[in-house]
């Protein structure tokens, strides 16, 4: 199955006059309604989304992918955009170019992402070229596309659906445009990696280094001001909130950035700096100051950042519990007491010893 055709590549007035006309034999060849039965195709071969804008046809083959049955992210995806058509009408137009149009989640994706960061000198057609080439020769930036979602889906609750992930949430647009500017950047094409992180730092708000590593099932909570070093590492299965800044402490060059751990759970505007280790499963208090390691399944808090106490969930970034409950601070505050009493009262005994 290819998921770009000869066909696809046509001018904005001919795709147009010929949609219309498609829209009209439906009408008077098929039961009435947006999505018949005969229409389940959509004639990709005749009706392609408006993103070409009368662009010729780049150069490269088109890309050939394995046949998407049996895919339940993109099933489901096409499902609810099919009844997001039927529910807001005024939207059937977009939500068949985002998605209906298309026969894989990777074609999907490039199209919404290239539309997203398309500029004047940039256009949607060429970045569209660039994610294709890229995610349907990377199994693994297809799979964790894929984990990615599905991090969304279940751990925002304002996350409505797959179909809202991939078309709306910035946090997610950000993340997998890095991916491809990632996988780029490992084949030397530094200069065009770069451009990618810059187009998504001015339209998202998210500054992810294209050096970075990033592991799959990653959720970008709002994503807006997360700033990835270069010489970052975040684990499997970890979320960041709106405002993290996992960066360096000074000039130097090196490795010089946080290595998060799988599971962790970074609250919103926390601040890690340096290159220092957050254990597996830890959580981050919202604007902390980190600078120092972090044991795995602790939870830290403060400017410095202390150790509080520990976690019982193996992975908190599932849980997305960021609250402590009544008892555990009042354990911490008794904790804290004792502590301090404990140390006047050596203090006043070595006074008196003196």
């Amino acid at each position: 199955m290819a998921c770009v055709t000869d066909e696809s590549w046509v001018a904005l007035p001919k795709m147009l006059s010929e949609r219309l006309s498609l829209r009209e034999e439906e009408a008077e060849e098929d039961e009435p309604g947006f999505f018949g039965s005969e229409s389940a195709a959509y004639r990709l071969e005749k009706v392609f989304p408006v993103y070409a804008l009368g662009i010729e046809k780049p150069e490269s083959d088109p890309v050939v992918v394995a046949d998407s049955s049996g895919d339940p992210i993109w099933d489901a995806v096409r499902e609810e955009a099919k009844l997001e058509a039927e529910k807001e009408p005024i939207l059937s137009s977009f939500l068949y170019a985002s998605i209906l149009a298309h026969d894989c989640l990777e074609q999907a994706l490039g199209f919404v992402l290239a539309n997203r960061l398309q500029n004047p000198t940039l256009l949607a057609t060429q970045l569209m070229d660039i994610f294709t080439n890229v995610i349907m020769h990377d199994r693994d930036i297809q799979r964790s596309v894929r984990l990615d979602v599905q991090a969304f889906k279940e751990r925002d609750p304002a996350c409505l659906s797959y179909c809202s992930a991939l078309l709306y949430l910035k946090g997610y647009h950000a993340l997998q445009v890095y991916r491809v500017a990632h996988s780029l950047w490992s084949q030397g094409r530094k200069v065009l990696a770069l451009a990618l992180q810059s187009r998504v730092s001015e339209v998202f708000g998210v500054d992810i280094h294209p050096a970075s590593k990033i592991g799959e099932g990653v959720l970008l909570d709002h994503g807006t001001g997360v700033v990835i070093g270069e010489t970052a590492v975040i684990g499997n299965r970890v979320s960041l909130m709106q405002g993290v800044t996992l960066g360096g402490t000074g000039k130097e060059i090196g490795d010089r950035h946080p290595k998060i751990g799988e599971g962790a759970l970074i609250g919103a505007s926390a601040t890690i700096l340096g290159n220092i280790k957050i254990g597996r499963g830890a959580m981050i208090a919202a604007c902390s100051l980190v600078l120092k390691d972090i044991p795995p399944h602790s939870m830290v808090a403060g400017i410095p950042a202390k150790v509080i106490g520990y976690v019982d969930e193996k992975d908190p970034s599932l849980t997305m519990k960021h609250d402590a409950t009544k008892e555990f601070f009042e354990n911490v505050a008794v904790k804290f007491r004792d502590a301090r009493s404990a140390g006047g009262q050596t203090s006043e005994k070595s006074d008196g010893s003196t």
